[in-house]
């Protein structure tokens, strides 16, 4: 195949030969911009060359370029796939010989690991196979990957989810791992150790013991590669904030205010002179996994993003056989973690060499290999993922209008019958891109106007830092006027109906949400009125409060409401009505 107008930039320029036909006809192509090399690469070669100003795209030119790239042949792919060794191991090894230790006990939901010590020469990331089925009672199974954590250590990862003896038994294609057997007892889980999150009621959420879980989250998308006294800072301040869910990245990020290196590396190699995708690298994993473990101590969710597109190491440019091996990596490592959330992807419309099959090839190597089935969504720019896939368990959306966003939330719990999390509404902040330069105010709007609309939005900041600090990415302090009137938000959603709030038939200008007759909340948001009328079915009574969203101030009124009748407001926006059955 050869290489034609309508092929993503990111593939032609891969192409040396290729890349020289650009540099001939069109190299401001090419030149550096202040926009990130991504915006280049997932557009098509029309698409940008429509873009050139007339006088530099002449019919002559066009037609020549087109001309000399339709004689190069296109590259063909090469997979990276290399198989396990099919006898990693001589015979003289004895089968299960190698050293194993495990736990007696766990509690029910944590992490139960076996260790083990086992034979590392070669490549043991690509040459060994491990696994484990775990059985409870002599009725529950569940199978669970092993991974290679260097050293000659090997380990199997398993969250039991039942009280009781559980036995496992180990399968390897290396002698020493195989066919080890053991046991261990299942306790009942601590106070705070509710379990996993999962869908309830079809658009709301609770941990798997029942408990209501309201997401309240934010964004620090780099956090854990910083500095470890930034990412101090960071759990510090999360410790005392609202937020009981983050967005983070397995990778780091290259972007405005971000081009600092990371830490560790999550592959061997360097920048400089290349990254070797078949060789993990232990100590960046077991880093992530003590930063998903910190937010887990401080009652977080961790919603895990597996790509993005802001990357200047190849990590987003991986071939299919090295994508499905980090992705099983993955599963892996960290399913056994049950304050996990997966994100397939930030932004994943961004990603030039991405098609929708590897999304959906993605999709289905994380929900075969994470036996705990643990909440998955994909994130979005320009378009929405189809959310009606069935392994998509909630829809992470990203804004879709500078100003509107959380508005449309009940018409997309329409669309999808699945729960809507508006995981990027904008950013509270000064930064010179709209994105990210929304007052508190709006910010706690959109919030309110989410939830009544009966979804969940998300928070992020993007206050300027003399050190390019920016919560957003870097996490460090908040700086913002949101975050504590996000928390009175939460209270009240948790003071609200248990089943969590639903939209109701609204007027045209106010939206609510609540049970008919027993609870409802109406939001007035940058409307101000000094006055509503109501008019309830008569019959039932209710106590009314006047909450101030910004003040936080909730104004019981005295006395008790009935049929039609008016209740006076003090003029000024952001005020909420609710209403409760007596």
């Amino acid at each position: 195949m050869s290489y034609s107008p309508n092929m993503k930039m990111g593939k032609i320029l891969a192409n040396k030969n290729a890349k020289e036909v650009l540099q001939k006809y069109v190299p401001q192509l090419l030149a550096p911009t202040e926009f990130p090399i991504m915006f280049v690469k997932f557009s098509t070669l029309e698409q940008l060359v429509t873009r050139l100003p007339e006088s530099e795209r002449t019919t002559d030119i066009v037609e020549k370029l087109y001309k000399e790239l339709a004689e190069i042949e296109e590259l063909e792919e090469d997979t990276g796939y290399i198989a396990p060794v099919a006898n990693y191991e001589s015979e003289s090894v004895s089968l299960g010989s190698a050293k194993v230790s495990t736990p007696n006990t766990v509690e029910k939901w944590s992490v139960f690991e076996v260790e083990l010590h086992g034979p590392q020469h070669g490549n043991p990331f690509t040459d060994v196979t491990l696994q484990a089925e775990f059985i409870c009672n002599e009725e529950k199974r569940q199978q669970a990957l092993g991974f290679y954590d260097g050293d000659g250590i090997y380990r199997i990862r398993f969250m039991p989810d039942a009280e009781g003896i559980w036995t496992f038994q180990t399968t390897s294609n290396a002698r020493s791992l195989a066919g080890i057997e053991g046991k261990f007892e299942c306790v009942s889980p601590s106070k705070d150790n509710h379990g996993p999150v999962r869908v309830k009621n079809t658009y709301h959420f609770s941990y798997e013991d029942g408990t209501p879980y309201i997401p309240v989250g934010t964004t620090c998308y780099a956090w854990i590669h910083q500095e470890e006294e930034l990412i101090q800072q960071t759990l510090e301040t999360l410790q005392t904030s609202p937020f009981n869910k983050m967005r983070m990245c397995v990778f780091p990020k290259s972007y405005q205010f971000n081009s600092n290196e990371p830490l560790y590396y999550p592959f061997e190699g360097s920048l400089e002179e290349g990254f070797d995708f078949t060789r993990f690298n232990p100590m960046f994993f077991q880093h992530l996994e003590q930063r998903i473990a910190d937010l887990g101590n401080l009652g977080i969710e961790a919603d895990l993003i597996l790509y993005h597109a802001y990357d200047r190491w190849g990590f987003a440019e991986m071939k299919k056989a090295e994508d499905d091996r980090y992705l099983k990596y993955l599963a892996a490592r960290l399913s056994a973690y049950r304050n996990l959330w997966w994100s397939l992807a930030n932004e994943y419309d961004l990603m030039w060499a991405k098609e929708k099959e590897d999304w959906e090839r993605f999709a289905q190597i994380i929900t075969e290999n994470d036996p705990h089935q643990h909440l998955i969504s994909i994130h979005n720019c320009f378009g929405f993922y189809d959310y009606s896939r069935p392994w998509v368990t909630h829809c992470s959306v990203q804004r879709v209008d500078v100003y509107r966003t959380a508005e449309n939330t009940d018409e997309w719990r329409k669309q999808w019958n699945k729960p809507i999390v508006i995981d990027e509404c904008a950013y509270e902040g000064d930064i010179d891109q709209g994105w990210g330069n929304i007052t508190g105010e709006e910010m706690v709007r959109r919030f309110w106007e989410g939830a009544v609309r009966g979804g969940y939005v998300g928070h992020g900041e993007t206050y300027l830092h003399p050190e390019d600090i920016l919560w957003w990415s870097k996490g460090g302090k908040l700086y913002g006027d949101s975050p504590k009137r996000i928390g009175f938000l939460k209270r009240i959603m948790e003071e609200g109906p248990e089943e969590g709030l639903n939209p109701l038939e609204s007027d045209w200008d106010a939206p609510s949400a609540g049970i008919p007759d027993q609870y409802y909340l109406y939001y007035y948001g940058f409307n101000r009125p000094s006055f509503r009328q109501y008019r309830m079915n008569p019959g039932t009574q209710y106590k009314v409060a006047v909450i101030d969203t910004w003040e936080m101030i909730i104004n019981e009124l005295e006395g008790v409401y009935e049929g039609k009748f008016r209740i006076d407001l003090p003029g000024k926006q952001y005020m909420a009505v609710r209403m409760t059955k007596i």
